[in-house]
């Protein structure tokens, strides 16, 4: 009982000089055994056996055998993967400014003698070569690509620190920044860039917005004059078309007055005349009680003889007065200007209706 204490008061003394020396004590999975002959090795650990004084084998997890006094349990590596908390430390970027940085280790052990016989206390050494590597590597890297790269600073310092740990048969997984602590004045100066950067984004989409703004007004104004001067255009052109439309439609008709003059002059162009007012008086006169319910008849409506001559007298006092610049070929007998011929026969048909 009392070397048991002893022994217990030992390893409190050893961890508690680890501690204050600033060493991270040694993680085995469980404390050296005792050679019992035979020896159970637990799953993820590898014990190693040193035969008088020297390496012998590593025990496999399972049932071993050792011959006892001259077989001796020298180490006991956990094959487990290990985390392990970088210490908080200072590091000075490129720019000069002074940073406390901690992190976290991931790392396995893959040889067991290596680990063993390479190096005195494989998980402190890495962790002081973790942390000479974490500052070399800041130093290469300004305060703003600090925090924008902290995944290849990551990348970086596991490569270091592999390359370096081959030969203690130790294999660094993957290392992780935990917290970054800036000095209180560096801080307040990013605050206020970084409220100057905000400012000076939400000056640039305001004007931005005031050009785009801008812009859409001046092309609003540019259609609408396009479409204004596309519609006057439009309304010109259907002018022309309507003066040309009158002009074919005048063209039309004084060359139908031509044609009816050259008939007149022909022979019984006046009884053909005549035959015509009549057909036209007969078919204004059926037509009078179909646009208005008020009928105004002459004394005599059964006399078709009577109107027509009427109506022919009209035709004649009409044609006997010589119209003024009329051609050659139509000033001789009953040939006159067809216009005014047509407008006086309209008037002299109007009062014959009304009588």
């Amino acid at each position: 009982m009392l070397a048991r204490a002893a022994r217990g008061t030992g390893a409190l003394l050893l961890r508690g000089s680890l501690l204050a020396s600033g060493r991270a004590p040694r993680r085995a999975s469980s404390g050296l055994p005792r050679n019992t002959v035979v020896l159970f090795v637990p799953q993820q650990e590898a014990w190693v056996v040193e035969r008088m004084g020297r390496f012998h084998r590593i025990l496999e997890p399972g049932l071993n055998i050792l011959i006892p006094v001259l077989d001796r349990i020298r180490y006991v590596q956990s094959l487990k993967e290990i985390v392990i908390n970088v210490p908080e430390q200072s590091a000075v970027t490129l720019d000069n400014v002074t940073l406390q940085i901690d992190g976290v280790l991931y790392l396995r052990i893959m040889d067991p003698y290596k680990a063993s016989y390479g190096v005195e206390d494989p998980e402190y050494a890495v962790t002081q070569l973790a942390q000479t590597t974490m500052r070399s590597e800041l130093g290469k890297l300004s305060l703003d690509k600090v925090f924008r790269e902290r995944e290849s600073l990551n990348a970086s310092i596991v490569d270091a620190i592999n390359q370096a740990a081959d030969c203690w048969g130790i294999r660094c997984l993957r290392y992780e920044i935990k917290d970054i602590h800036v000095p209180p004045r560096v801080k307040e100066s990013m605050q206020m860039q970084v409220e100057a950067e905000r400012r000076k984004r939400a000056t640039v989409l305001e004007s931005e917005g005031t050009r785009e703004s801008a812009i859409n007004v001046a092309e609003g104004k540019k259609q609408a004059q396009i479409l204004a001067s596309e519609a006057e255009k439009a309304e010109q052109i259907n002018q022309a078309a309507e003066a040309s439309a009158v002009l074919a439609k005048a063209k039309a008709k004084a060359e139908a007055i031509r044609i009816l003059a050259a008939a007149l002059t022909q022979h019984n162009g006046d009884a053909a005349a005549s035959l015509t007012v009549a057909e036209q008086y007969v078919s204004a006169f059926s037509k009078l009680a179909k646009d208005s319910n008020t009928i105004l008849l002459p004394s005599n409506p059964g006399d078709v003889t009577s109107m027509v001559a009427q109506a022919m007298g009209v035709y004649g006092a009409l044609t006997k007065a010589p119209v003024p610049g009329t051609p050659d070929s139509l000033s001789s007998g009953s040939s006159r200007d067809v216009q005014g011929t047509d407008a006086s026969l309209d008037e002299e048909l109007d009062r014959v209706k009304m009588s």
